[in-house]
């Protein structure tokens, strides 16, 4: 590639290429967001809410039984039962239902009732009428939890836009919804963020599990915390004296604190989407936007006449054409070889490209990647130093994660270089945390009860 091309071509991408000092700043005002969602004085008006999740406990390895999950985070849902067995053994049987684009900004009724029909579908295919199974209920849009089956919706995201669900109790909607359906009945034992599932599923087997990440659809994190920093707390301090806290750090950069990192991309990715102003950090890192941030780059680079002879065709010049899944398959490609690009392009319909432009794409996804992945590290970094454990486990899931070919190598390059001396750490794919995980806390939530029970009958 010509000296010139290559030298504007860096220019544009410029300012999406961080530095370690910009990405230590972001890590620090991270850790303040971090504590202003924490404290009673700054909670109301802190853009990263911190919310206690009511979940006290990792698993001990004594859980056992038949339980049902339900995961609802993104256009489909599943349902699922999950037999848990001694040895850590995990029997799983599930189905994936549609939620149609209707649905997703209709009526709220609506939606519950059609999860709750095709709850009741699973349920006689499984034959499971006459049991009233314990369920964990994952519901991975920003809630407020009052209790372990009572949370609040703030706000949705991820392009659902149901009316009359903000401000309600969404476990009372879905009872409510079962209940309407008279066909079964089942016990809401947890409502689950799929961060707090995803940490489950790995602390079931790894109990240095404290962190859980999503960089899927959306981003977010949760992780364990001292109730002593939960200055919200409004119930016992019995032991364990801690708590998940579900950060919901999506949030993060929308009272400023991200606006000198922003790119010109960044802003008209946000003035497109459906919750302006709303979750910059998610749009800078999550799956729903980053193939946008990197259309936005190649329709510039296009414009520039430094890609395609400055021909655009009508496919990549559309708002959300340049999928995400575009970039892990053009990085998945061999240096030098363009196979997958070409069949990119080929779907965008943009005939004749030249290996140098392959090479200008490849490099404009691999910046874009880059950023989203060193971002999501300091904030990892953050909760690590935050945790200030001699070693802790991050479970992960996410399309981002389990496809991108380079992310999970970045994560660990960028925490290593972030985290305090000394600190260990491993980053652990979480297998259906969502699903698997939200029964792990409908058993772990089940044993607390029955341990609090005996504990009372002893003073008895």
């Amino acid at each position: 590639m010509e000296l010139m091309r290559q030298q504007e071509v860096d220019e544009i991408l410029s300012e999406l290429r961080l530095d370690n000092d910009q990405y230590v700043q972001v890590m620090d005002r991270m850790t303040e967001s971090f504590n202003r969602g924490l404290s009673k004085e700054h909670n109301a008006v802190a853009a990263v809410k911190m919310f206690p999740t009511y979940v006290r406990s990792i698993p001990d390895g004594t859980e056992r039984g038949k339980f049902l999950a339900l995961d609802l985070g993104g256009t489909n849902f599943r349902v699922l039962l999950i037999d848990l067995k001694p040895g850590h053994e995990v029997r799983m049987k599930s189905k994936i239902y549609a939620i149609p684009q209707k649905i997703m900004v209709g009526p709220g009724r609506s939606l519950f009732d059609h999860i709750a029909h095709c709850l009741a579908m699973f349920i006689k295919e499984h034959k499971l009428e006459a049991e009233s199974l314990p369920l964990g209920f994952t519901f991975s849009f920003p809630c407020r939890q009052e209790g372990l089956t009572a949370a609040r919706l703030v706000h949705w995201t991820k392009g659902f836009k149901c009316s009359g669900v903000e401000g309600e109790d969404v476990v009372r909607l879905l009872r409510e919804a079962v209940a309407r359906t008279r066909e079964y009945d089942i016990d809401v034992v947890a409502l689950v963020n799929d961060t707090v599932g995803t940490l489950m599923a790995v602390a079931h087997k790894d109990s240095k599990c404290l962190i859980g990440l999503i960089i899927g659809t959306g981003t977010n994190a949760c992780y364990m915390e001292r109730l002593e920093n939960v200055e919200l707390w409004n119930e016992d301090y019995d032991d364990p004296k801690e708590v998940l806290i579900n950060t919901e750090w999506g949030a993060f950069g929308d009272d400023g604190l991200l606006d000198n990192i922003l790119t010109q991309y960044d802003k008209n990715v946000d003035e497109g989407s459906m919750n302006r102003g709303k979750q910059l950090y998610e749009k800078m890192i999550s799956g729903m936007y980053m193939g946008e941030v990197a259309r936005q780059v190649l329709v510039k680079l296009t414009k520039e006449k430094l890609l395609f002879n400055g021909e655009i065709s009508d496919e990549l010049f559309t708002r959300g054409q340049f999928y995400t899944k575009y970039i892990s398959e053009i990085e998945s490609d061999a240096p030098g070889d363009y196979t997958n690009c070409l069949q990119v392009l080929e779907e965008l319909e943009i005939m004749s490209p030249t290996d140098e432009d392959c090479a200008i794409i490849r490099q404009v996804c691999e910046t874009v990647s880059k950023r989203a992945a060193y971002l999501c590290s300091a904030g990892l970094a953050a909760l690590l130093n935050k945790i200030d454990r001699e070693e802790v486990t991050i479970a992960v899931d996410g399309s981002v994660y389990r496809f991108h070919p380079k992310v999970h190598n970045l994560l660990v390059e960028k925490i290593s270089e972030l985290v305090k001396p000394g600190l260990k750490f491993n980053v652990a794919l979480s297998m259906d945390g969502s699903g698997i995980g939200a029964a792990i806390v409908a058993a772990v939530a089940e044993r607390m009860k029955a341990q609090k029970r005996e504990l009372n009958n002893d003073y008895i």
